[in-house]
């Protein structure tokens, strides 16, 4: 099964957003085997941004990601990476689509309330770097026997 990041970003977590983001990919039937509320350390998101070092933007968004808590997730589900990704919508949010949460939740580009990893391999590198292996949870949904991936 695969795996995906997301975090919940400042702005996400500020305006309350957080269980409404949790409950679209719950709907969409991912299973969520980690989470938890942290502020991401300067070393962390220039990890995390390291492909955009060196870019106009870059500053910024250091200097957004570090400015508040975060929810850090971890969902699990066939193809877990593209539907997370359909579910976001595009990057900006005027040009993301009714339905996803950027196109139905967000203000602007700077501030699109959520992240989420962009590949399978990024996810396993993004997963590292925000959880240790004991903090993510195995277990069998009830679900999970009647609809079976």
């Amino acid at each position: 099964m695969e795996r995906t990041l997301v975090l919940v970003k400042p702005d996400g977590v500020q305006r309350g957003l957080v269980g409404a983001i949790v409950a679209r990919l719950e709907h969409r039937g991912l299973k969520l085997i980690g989470l938890k509320m942290m502020r991401i350390s300067q070393d962390i998101a220039a990890r995390h941004y390291a492909e955009h070092q060196g870019k106009p933007f870059y500053d910024g968004l250091i200097g957004f990601i570090t400015s508040g808590p975060v929810v850090a997730m971890i969902w699990e589900g066939r193809e877990a990476v593209s539907v997370v990704r359909s579910l976001m919508g595009a990057t900006d949010p005027l040009k993301a689509a009714p339905g996803t949460i950027r196109g139905d939740l967000a203000l602007d580009l700077g501030m699109n309330l959520i992240h989420g990893s962009d590949s399978p391999a990024r996810a396993e590198t993004e997963i590292a770097l925000f959880f240790s292996r004991g903090e993510l949870h195995e277990y069998e949904r009830t679900m999970d026997r009647w609809v079976r991936e």
